[in-house]
């Protein structure tokens, strides 16, 4: 999650397909004798996605403190690549107790009964923000809880903004803002937006207009909408006119090394900009703010991940302990010093502004945030519908659109 890309890899699709082909093979994920509980201490194995090397350390050093004080052992293991060795480990019969869920995969692992539905038997999941239980309910049933998030917000670099005559007072708060505000950058003879290629980005728009891919429920397409129209033809709009550019037109991997770069002065990416920005363009200053209001109002994506426990664990209480001890309010703030994510409980929100006050706008997201598409077997339909983005400033919105109905139509059906 960490830099959130929206490129669907083929091992990810083919790992979630695995999952998905075992299921409809009589894998019997939810048979009982496979959930029984073995006696003794625990010995769980974890399987976690990292970002780094500071990540590792945190959840291990957790890990270790939790089986000290309850008797348990817990072994984390970092991920190469968490969809494959998941997708192999549910295939072989022999998944981790314990593993990350990314919501962009959560329907694919919940529809087949792969994943143990232990949240609603917590109590005091109401402390999670709304969005992100919203990103782990699958069928009315919330399964997983979420480990922390980020969301989409707005980046201006301050010294291209103030080459062009800009000034705090200018930062658009709506699209017609936004247009207005970069069609003076492009006269200063700036770049004015830097924008991802692909629906991790764009659908922050769709979004705002008050679109989306799939009802709340997953369960009926509802992409050829006019609300998606009307955000599609936004975005094209400033592709056409030059007010935006994809990173490959900059000569970029993705739009924050763009910005990094001095080469626009407007993006729209996560939290885990902040690191990169660190790291790699020191020399940039820049500000973050809430995306622009669009005609439905405030609207951004969220990107999250649980932490899923099997439904083929022998060591169900003690899992859920685990957890429990993982997503406490101290050891969410103590991951979000270690790591830089931020937490998932909304009564440690005012403890993480006052540590991280920067993050204001990525954290109010939380409030307003649109997750991923939560219905399972949508990989290559959403890919389809990448490759639409990335032709948005030559091809009508509305095919893009009618297309994607009619093949999210056709997973949802099959």
């Amino acid at each position: 999650m960490r830099h959130r890309s929206a490129r669907v890899t083929g091992i990810a699709a083919v790992a979630a397909a695995a999952v998905l082909a075992v299921a409809a093979c009589g894998s019997n994920f939810n048979d009982s004798s496979s959930g029984k509980q073995a006696s003794g201490p625990a010995k769980l194995q974890v399987l976690i996605a990292s970002s780094g090397d500071a990540e590792t350390k945190a959840v291990k050093d957790a890990a270790a403190s939790w089986a000290s004080s309850s008797g348990n052992t817990a072994t984390v293991t970092p991920a190469s690549d968490i969809a494959q060795q998941l997708g192999q480990a549910f295939a072989g019969s022999n998944p981790p107790d314990v593993f990350y869920v990314d919501a962009a995969r959560f329907a694919d692992y919940a529809s087949v009964g792969a994943l143990l539905p232990y949240a609603d038997t917590m109590s005091g999941t109401d402390d999670f923000y709304p969005s992100l239980r919203t990103a782990f309910t699958y069928q009315n049933k919330f399964y997983c809880i979420p480990k922390d998030f980020s969301t989409i917000a707005m980046e201006i670099n301050t010294d291209l903004w103030s080459k062009a005559g800009l000034t705090t007072a200018d930062v658009p708060k709506t699209w017609d803002q936004l247009t207005s505000v970069a069609q003076r950058l492009k006269t200063a003879h700036i770049t004015p937006i830097a924008i991802g290629d692909t629906r991790d980005r764009v659908d922050a728009f769709l979004a705002e207009a008050g679109g989306s891919i799939v009802n709340q429920d997953g369960t009926t397409a509802t992409a050829d909408s006019p609300q998606n129209l009307q955000a599609l033809q936004y975005v094209q709009s400033l592709l056409k006119n030059g007010l935006a550019q994809y990173p490959k037109q900059l000569s970029a991997g993705w739009a924050g090394e763009a910005f990094g770069k001095g080469k626009a002065a407007i993006t729209f990416e996560g939290n885990w900009i902040e690191g990169s920005m660190r790291t790699d363009f020191p020399n940039i200053k820049y500000t973050v703010n809430p995306m622009p209001t669009g005609p439905k109002g405030a609207g951004t994506l969220s990107f999250t991940q649980c932490w899923g426990i099997s439904a083929k664990t022998k060591y169900k209480d003690q899992a859920i302990k685990f957890v429990q001890a993982m997503t406490s309010a101290t050891q969410e703030m103590t991951f979000a010093k270690a790591f830089g994510v931020m937490p998932s409980r909304q009564s440690v929100r005012d403890q993480y502004l006052a540590q991280f006050p920067t993050d204001k706008a990525f954290l109010d997201g939380a409030d307003y945030a649109q997750g991923p598409v939560n219905a399972p077997k949508m990989d290559s339909v959403l890919a389809d519908f990448d490759s639409g983005i990335q032709q948005l400033a030559t091809t009508d919105p509305r095919s893009i659109l009618q297309r994607l109905q009619k093949n999210t139509q056709a997973a949802l059906a099959g």
